[in-house]
């Protein structure tokens, strides 16, 4: 089945956006694709006719087993590229996602298997999300939000759920990137900042930005 990018992003997003309680509603997923409520409702439409989604109206879309592979594949495709360019092409992380945009839904499954190989079947992507293997699996991260974390605990930075450039070349600068050891000093209260110790050096983020940092358990 040939699909058009399109079809390929709808489905790529709702994979990110449902739950396992209940799929997701045509106004989130607008947002999402930054387009109309009419336009979505259209093409959710299209995608239950193809066999992709599930539909029912007021109870949202929910993808199938055909549309969640489909997903999967362009999420690899996508994460493969942003290690690529930026292990082998010299990118920095803040450009990789944009041009990965736009790669995703032109690359065979042969290059994608050569990028695969060249990197070593890696797991994850240069802002620490898991990469579908290619029999379609998503690993689990056993991660929770910073912003939720104990204080006076270490823990390790496993993703940064952000993709805006002048974040990520923030977050660079101090220092905050996938891999790196940090412990909670101390949450402000009243929604305030967070102070950490980042490898041995004290810094102090703001809620809005913790928000996009996931960490794991230090490694037994």
């Amino acid at each position: 089945m040939v699909l058009s990018q399109a079809v390929e992003d709808y489905l790529k997003a709702i994979f990110k956006l449902e739950t396992p309680e209940k799929g997701v509603a045509t106004t989130r997923l607008a947002e999402a694709m930054e387009v109309s409520s009419a336009s979505t409702t259209n093409m959710i439409k299209r995608l239950a006719k193809m066999g992709l989604v599930d539909y029912q109206s007021y109870k949202g879309a929910r993808l199938t087993e055909a549309g969640r592979k489909i997903a999967l594949e362009i999420i690899r495709h996508h994460r493969l590229l942003e290690l690529y360019l930026m292990e082998i092409m010299g990118y920095s992380w803040d450009e990789v996602h944009d041009e990965a945009e736009k790669l995703e839904h032109h690359i065979s499954e042969q290059f994608e298997d050569k990028i695969a190989e060249l990197l070593g079947d890696p797991t994850h992507d240069p802002h620490g999300d898991p990469i579908p293997t290619k029999d379609g699996i998503m690993p689990e991260m056993q991660e929770q939000p910073l912003v939720q974390a104990e204080e006076n605990h270490s823990y390790i930075i496993g993703r940064v759920k952000d993709q805006d450039p002048e974040r990520l070349r923030y977050l660079e600068k101090e220092g905050l990137l996938p891999g790196v050891k940090l412990t909670i000093k101390e949450k402000a209260p009243f929604n305030g900042p967070l102070t950490l110790l980042v490898e041995d050096e004290e810094k102090v983020i703001g809620r809005d930005l913790a928000s996009t940092l996931f960490i794991t358990e230090l490694p037994e």
